[in-house]
């Protein structure tokens, strides 16, 4: 088994997972660690990786694509991004810390970038959020094996 197409595409479902894409980045690195053939320190750092850079892209959509709302092809309905942006006016940048959470966490991290929230802050909670969100999977699987 190729270690490089291992880390590889843990990255890119992470990444994936991160963004408006059907991923479950979660179960790839349960399913990795279970193995017990990679570092689990590596795998939560790729997985890491690619879900905040995933989600940087979404802050980088939403920096631009604001104006695009309307539109019959917005991947965010309106509901949702609505819901997301009041969520984040009332709570301001700690709201990010709910990134890694299904159905809101994605939107969020769209509003973040609508909303102007600046990168450097982005970065620091999203990663947060984030790199608990896949130490506590890997805590879970590793106690369990």
């Amino acid at each position: 088994m190729d270690v490089f197409a291992v880390y590889g595409g843990l990255f890119a479902v992470a990444f994936a997972a991160a963004t408006i894409l059907p991923a479950q980045s979660e179960a790839a690195l349960a399913g990795l660690l279970a193995t017990g053939s990679f570092s689990p320190a590596v795998l939560v750092g790729v997985a890491s990786i690619g879900n905040v850079l995933g989600s940087a892209v979404n802050w980088g959509l939403g920096r631009g694509i604001e104006r695009f709302r309307d539109r019959p092809w917005f991947p965010l309905r309106p509901a949702m991004l609505n819901r997301a942006t009041n969520w984040y006016r009332r709570y301001g940048r700690w709201s990010l810390l709910l990134s890694w959470m299904p159905i809101i966490g994605d939107p969020l991290t769209v509003v973040a970038g609508v909303l102007r929230e600046p990168l450097w802050s982005f970065v620091a909670i999203v990663a947060l959020a984030k790199v608990s969100r896949y130490l506590v999977v890997a805590g879970a699987v590793l106690n369990l094996m």
